[in-house]
């Protein structure tokens, strides 16, 4: 086998038959074969699969609008914006790790925001964060399940109270609910109920759902009509959207009403897994059908281990790990979904062990 450093992953990738993590290697023909047979196309985002998408979602999450964005990038900064120049202000508290700011280039600043972390990267937003916090903020974004903290959840109480907190000072309250969809177990309460707490909230449609792309922004009435407008100036109102929202909404059918299987998987995983000597289970249980796995490995090691299992089982797992603290741990993200449902947790288990030192 030619060093890891060579080698073509995606050619490698292509060639796996199983995948541990989500719903494994999606190739266009898999996608266009879940579209439904009665697909009406919009017209730059007005009717057809994107109206039916919208009623969809706006059923699931108890709002009285939806928008069906192209991105979620797209969708949070438009969201964000309008808050901000409702109330006249341009604070915006988050997480440490917040996706807005980490993963999207702190694009928000584009629109004159101004982002705001509370609180340390390595635990959940706490009240007194926020209670330490003396400029008046624009609006409150916290993520649920919060990703970069493997999937950790904040408990209803400390939800209910941080929300009323933004409230009082004025501020809206805004989820990244990209992950929202696997949340409903851990409150022991519906998807509508939990975002009914927000004023607005962003869903992602291929995250856990599986579709090509594309979101949806949920709020006031008010409130989506000025984001569409930001979708018109951000190029993101497309003469025809409807393959995305269409894709979108095949998942939502498909995929939503096994969340709970995900579920109880990812407990079984988790459990199968803290077997093996030195693995630990972030958090444990998992909160969601995701979860991070901190493995006793190096990063090379690991890599070296995944692609030689790639090549001679076509097991497609982890070449690519985050680092921790100590270079013997690496940290690596498993998203639970249809690939992963082929795999026993015993399975599971073995799997993850050839992969690790003897």
């Amino acid at each position: 086998m030619p060093e890891p450093d060579v080698v073509d992953e995606d050619v490698l990738r292509g060639s796996c038959t199983r995948f541990l993590s989500w719903h494994g290697m999606r190739r266009p023909t898999d996608l266009l074969a879940e579209l439904p047979n009665d697909i009406v196309p919009d017209r730059y985002g007005d009717g057809g699969a994107v109206t039916e998408l919208e009623a969809e979602v706006s059923s699931l999450l108890g709002k009285p609008a939806v928008a069906f964005l192209p991105s979620g990038t797209m969708a949070q900064q438009a969201t964000l914006r309008v808050h901000a120049d409702a109330r006249g202000r341009r604070v915006v508290l988050f997480h440490p790790t917040c996706h807005i700011d980490r993963q999207e280039g702190g694009g928000y600043q584009l629109h004159h925001l101004v982002g705001r972390p509370v609180g340390d990267e390595l635990r959940l937003v706490t009240l007194e964060d926020l209670r330490a916090v003396a400029e008046p903020p624009a609006a409150l974004l916290l993520e649920l399940p919060q990703r970069e903290l493997g999937g950790l959840l904040p408990a209803w109480e400390d939800l209910v109270e941080q929300v009323e907190w933004a409230h009082e000072r004025g501020a809206a309250a805004h989820m990244d609910g990209a992950r929202l969809w696997g949340c409903e177990a851990f409150y022991g309460r519906t998807i509508a109920q939990i975002a009914g707490l927000f004023d607005t909230i962003y869903v992602s449609l291929y995250k856990q759902l599986g579709g090509i792309t594309g979101c949806c922004l949920a709020g006031p009435e008010d409130v989506v009509a000025e984001v569409r407008e930001w979708r018109k100036r951000h190029g993101g109102s497309l003469y025809a959207l409807w393959p995305y929202a269409a894709s979108g909404l095949a998942g939502l059918r498909k995929r939503l009403p096994r969340i709970p299987a995900y579920q109880e998987h990812a407990l079984a995983i988790a459990s199968a897994v803290k077997e093996l000597p030195g693995v630990e289970v972030v958090p444990d249980p998992p909160h969601t059908p995701m979860m991070h796995l901190l493995l006793p490995t190096g990063a090379d090691e690991l890599r070296a281990a995944a692609l030689r299992m790639a090549e001679h089982e076509r097991i497609w797992t982890w070449p690519h790990s985050v680092p921790t603290g100590s270079s013997h741990v690496q940290r690596v993200e498993l998203e639970v979904g249809d690939a992963t449902l082929e795999f026993t947790p015993g399975e599971f288990r073995d799997v993850l062990q050839r992969l690790l030192p003897d």
